[in-house]
């Protein structure tokens, strides 16, 4: 039976005055989740309202109506199961007005039938409105086939009628109904939304498809949609060029998302990654400086889209490929690194005030690592603040050891002291290391992980004696450099090898047991080496002898130790195999601060040194005899 007008024309009175409410709402509580929920409750009751009569043409757009701002809400709120749920009864109730039969529960049958049905009467755009929520609830779930198979037809319909398609809609119902119902989001802005974020979750699909997905993409940057989206296109282009080898142009399109906004930090992170590859050392630390600064910038009040749009761009921006290339470390994470670098590339001085500003960062109530996980507004809840902080007693080494390069050894002593008060009573009496196969066989998770962590400990303890050894060598206190030194060895050789014949080749092991054994060996040849001086400095010349050859056998690469234990051989007059000793350690070639390993496992050059043109002067006397 076909309601009374009077009905019709409250429940639409109804409609329009929540709109209107929520629309209010949005501009002036920032249209909050509060005013979100209640705004969602409102209008999914009168839905009910209008649902508990039979379906009929003479109320289908109202209740269309009402189904396209109920579910608007439901996606603002995430509630896309809910949302989806009420799209597939809407197109099953348009099939029963118009007495159309689907044969199939499957969506896209249901939609393509429901489209069909009502191609030439006033529900058409309607129905169209409903179908772009649901592309929208399938882009949150990336089911990119049926967006293609609808998407294309809907693009097609307003590029050739622009948007008449709804104005031609509403001046239809405007003849049946005079008060027609309103809607909460103008459809034709959901679909300029809809198009660009489609984009973006495609191009981060199909980075390794070169030219068409870059195309696809440019095109998408000159959509209309706000500043952080369009930013979006830009950086997918970059990404999609350094897929291709081009890193040039690659930085070039992430400047021009910088430019579009100066919030889209993961283009500076992949701007930073870029100049690492170039090995421009300066551009990097410039990049890792403005993407630190802008992870610490308070949180904008300038919205991603306008106060009236209810939609965020991240609701559609679920992607896990996505979710990845928009990935940033954290403030604290960007900030060690920043320390590491200077070190590393020789800016000792910066890394060192860099490396204090994290370690006070860190013992802060007001960790900056928490704000970035909020960072500016709603739309950058896409990015994932990734931590990768290296654990606080490698920290702290870290640090003693920039400290130790800027000469500056007691503030470097006081660190290690902290490490080794934290880490020397966790030591275990000895260390078993077992064959990688045996391991993995034998042995417990729980078991393993303990051995590991026994080691780990021991291994911090013993980086921070030999950083205090070098203090003491800085400081020419020989004696007490000998005794650090030699605490040093005393925990490394409580480390023992089950198996005649193991450690195998670091490269044969998994890449943490590796960098375990790699460091193992290097403490043990910088910790005799360094005693190895230091007796050498007392006369002790036998003993100097000794360590440094062990030495060498442990660390043949040393530099330091090669050219001490030519010195030590040609002061007890075995000039032949000092010789031997100087061009065996030339032939290798000096390396700087390697990246993959810490910065107190490498040669820090704090000790005596000596000149190698006078020891080629040695030389050439010696051949001169």
């Amino acid at each position: 039976m076909i309601q009374p007008p009077c009905l019709l024309d409250r429940w639409t009175q109804e409609n329009n005055d929540l709109v209107s409410n929520c629309k209010q709402d949005a501009l002036n509580r920032d249209h909050n989740l509060f005013g979100q929920r209640r705004c969602s409750s409102d209008f999914h009751k009168l839905l009910r309202k209008i649902q508990g009569i039979p379906p009929h043409l003479d109320h289908a757009q109202l209740e269309l109506s009402v189904v396209y701002n109920t579910c608007v809400f439901f996606t603002a709120r995430s509630q896309f199961e809910e949302a989806e749920l009420l799209l597939t009864q809407a197109a099953q109730r348009v099939l029963e007005i118009t007495g159309v039969d689907p044969g199939s529960s499957d969506p896209s049958v249901l939609w393509r039938a429901a489209l069909k049905s009502v191609a030439t009467t006033a529900l058409h755009c309607h129905v169209l409105s409903l179908l772009c929520l649901q592309w929208g609830i399938w882009l949150t779930k990336s089911c990119l086939n049926s967006i293609k198979e609808f998407r294309e037809e809907m693009s097609s319909l307003l590029e050739r009628q622009g948007g008449a398609v709804w104005d031609d809609c509403r001046s239809q119902s405007k003849e049946k109904i005079p008060n027609i119902p309103s809607l909460v989001l103008d459809p034709r802005r959901l679909v300029e939304l809809l198009k660009v974020c489609t984009a973006v979750v495609q191009g981060a699909e199909r980075l390794n498809e070169g030219w068409s997905t870059l195309s696809a993409l440019q095109a998408a940057s000159a959509l209309p949609a706000p500043r952080g989206l369009i930013a979006y296109t830009h950086l997918l282009s970059g990404s999609c060029l350094t897929h291709m080898n081009r890193p040039q142009m690659a930085l070039l399109c992430y400047r021009k998302a910088l430019e579009t906004d100066p919030r889209c930090v993961c283009a500076l992170y992949q701007s930073m990654l870029i100049y690492r590859q170039l090995e421009n050392s300066h551009a990097e630390i410039q990049a890792l400086r403005l993407l630190h600064s802008t992870l610490l910038l308070p949180s904008t009040t300038e919205p991603a889209v306008a106060p009236s749009h209810p939609l965020s761009p991240s609701l559609f921006l679920c992607s896990q490929s996505l979710s990845r290339l928009i990935s940033v470390p954290s403030a604290l994470s960007v900030l060690h690194s920043l320390a590491l670098k200077c070190v590393i590339y020789g800016r000792v001085s910066e890394g060192v005030e860099y490396y204090l500003d994290l370690l006070a960062a860190i013992h802060s109530e007001d960790q900056h690592g928490v704000r970035a996980n909020t960072l500016t507004d709603s739309f950058y809840k896409a990015h994932a603040t990734v931590s990768t902080l290296p654990k606080l007693p490698k920290l702290y080494l870290e640090a003693g050891a920039a400290l130790l390069m800027a000469r500056r050894p007691a503030d470097c002593m006081a660190l290690c002291d902290e490490v080794i008060s934290t880490t020397l009573d966790l030591v275990p009496d000895k260390v078993l290391l077992e064959d990688p196969e045996d391991r993995c066989v034998a042995r417990s998770g729980g078991v393993k992980e303990e051995a590991e962590s026994g080691l780990e400990r021991l291994l911090w303890a013993a980086a921070a004696y030999l950083l205090q050894g070098h203090c003491y060598s800085q400081l020419k206190d020989w004696q007490q450099a000998v005794t650090f030194y030699t605490r040093c060895v005393n925990l490394l050789v409580k480390v023992h090898y089950k198996n005649r014949g193991f450690p195998p080749q670091v490269p044969s092991l998994d890449k943490e047991q590796g960098i375990d054994l790699c460091v193992l060996q290097r403490l043990k040849g910088l910790s005799l080496a360094g005693r190895g001086v230091s007796f050498a400095q007392i006369d002790r010349l036998r003993e100097a002898l000794r360590d440094l050859q062990l030495s060498l056998q442990a660390l043949p690469e040393g530099v330091n130790a090669g050219q001490w234990c030519g010195e030590v051989l040609w002061r007890l007059n075995r000039k032949q195999e000092a010789a031997a000793c100087w061009e065996n350690t030339w032939s290798h070639s000096i390396t700087s601060l390697a990246e993959g390993l810490p910065v107190y496992t490498q040669e820090l050059q704090s000790g005596p040194m000596l000149d190698s043109t006078e020891l080629h002067r040695k030389l050439q006397e010696l051949g001169s005899i």
